[in-house]
């Protein structure tokens, strides 16, 4: 049962890969919404009610923490 023992030891740090993509793609989507709006090809309010709240408060927050300088501009690591 070699295959059970390897898998169980490469899930978590799969899992923990899986995490920081969702955060990278999380930062991409942020990114397109922006062009897409900004290039008036999508409305802001053409987003859902959820869609639109859940992106004005990560908007809200990374201008708080660029404020701080806690973060860096390009991969949003902190300092």
């Amino acid at each position: 049962m070699p295959d059970v023992q390897r898998n169980e030891d490469e899930a978590p740090d799969a899992l923990e890969r899986l995490a920081e993509s969702d955060q990278a793609l999380v930062r991409v989507l942020e990114d397109l919404i922006e062009t897409l709006t900004g290039k008036g090809l999508i409305q802001f309010t053409d987003l859902p009610d959820a869609a639109q709240a859940k992106l004005l408060e990560r908007r809200t927050l990374r201008r708080s923490v660029n404020a701080l300088n806690l973060i860096e501009d390009d991969d949003q690591k902190l300092i």
